[in-house]
């Protein structure tokens, strides 16, 4: 990975879905925009805030999908994440594990 590029793996799929209260809402359903998650797989060495390994959140309309080995993945560049979850933020009093 180059410069301050983030590449991910998409969690999830395009399927059905359910909601908090347990209702199924198939994949045909109309969707607002929403945000989306995904696992961090490779960062360039100018990334400072993600770590391989690390949940992220961003905008599925603003990507740039890439194909490795058969294995779908997003392309981004850091400022475009808009929260970072991940365990070793956990590790300070008053901290949820959940950077924006």
């Amino acid at each position: 990975m180059l410069h301050d590029r983030v590449l991910v793996r998409q969690e999830g799929g395009e399927g059905e879905r359910r909601s908090g209260g347990g209702i199924l809402i198939p994949a045909t359903a109309a969707v607002g925009k929403r945000l989306a998650w995904a696992e961090v797989v490779a960062v360039g060495q100018n990334v400072r805030g993600v770590e391989v390994g690390d949940r992220v959140l961003y905008d599925p309309e603003d990507r740039a999908e890439v194909e490795v080995r058969g294995v779908p993945y997003v392309l981004m560049r850091e400022r475009d994440l808009h929260a970072v979850a991940a365990e070793r933020l956990q590790d300070t009093d008053d901290s949820t594990g959940l950077y924006l």
